[in-house]
């Protein structure tokens, strides 16, 4: 392979070390890696990390299985 020549009005800084920089490729293989959820401002100011999230949404499943709603009462008022 033939080296390519930079630029010598490069501005990426020096102490920037892009060596272990991961790309993370799309297409058919995109499923792979996780969905991502988008979280609203004021939700992600409460949750600081994923961890937290799927902590909440776990203890919500099982609070959600363990007192289904009753039956009849759905669009009661």
């Amino acid at each position: 392979m033939k080296k390519v020549e930079t630029d010598a009005g490069d501005e990426l800084r020096p102490e920037y070390d892009l060596r272990g920089l991961r790309v993370r490729k799309l297409g058919r293989g995109r499923k792979s890696f996780g969905g991502v959820v988008r979280l609203e401002p004021d939700v992600a100011e409460i949750f600081p990390d994923a961890e937290s999230v799927n902590e909440a949404l776990r203890f919500l499943i099982r609070v959600a299985k363990e007192n289904p709603p009753a039956r009849g009462t759905e669009g009661d008022a």
